[in-house]
């Protein structure tokens, strides 16, 4: 039944395009429209006019089918509800909440990333892995 909606729906929609397409421009927005053309009597543009009426009708009544159909097979209320969270209670961790998704830091690891004065660890400017206390002057 969703899959018979959703064809006519679409059929609606490209039908309701080419309409609105075919139609007169009257404002000129583009410097195009006015003169002759296919669609220069009065009948016809009423007629055309019409068929924008009922194609909208129809895409319209599809559209509510299909949100009617889409809610009668689904299971929670809303998909917010479906997003948060079971509980209302704070995380034990504290903070943000997020901290326990983070992977734990290998042992040896660094605290923190190597300052760039520092120099390479086999061949730097430092000796010994220290940093100078001062750093080089440069000249003008």
């Amino acid at each position: 039944m969703e899959n018979v909606v959703l064809t006519v729906h679409l059929i609606l929609a490209l039908l309701l395009i080419g309409v609105v397409l075919l139609q007169k421009s009257e404002g000129g927005g583009l410097g195009m429209g006015g003169g002759g053309g296919a669609v220069s009597a009065r009948g016809a543009a009423t007629a055309l006019t019409k068929l924008t009426w009922i194609f909208a009708v129809g895409f319209i009544i599809t559209s509510i089918t299909l949100t009617i159909l889409a809610t009668r097979g689904a299971d929670s209320g809303s998909v917010v509800d479906a997003l948060a969270p079971a509980s209302t209670e704070e995380p034990a961790s504290g903070g943000l909440g997020g901290t326990d998704l983070l992977p734990p830091a290998a042992p040896d690891a660094p605290a923190a990333p190597p300052r760039a004065d520092e120099g390479a660890a086999t061949g730097g400017a430092t000796t010994g892995g220290t940093a100078p206390a001062t750093p080089p002057a440069t000249t003008p």
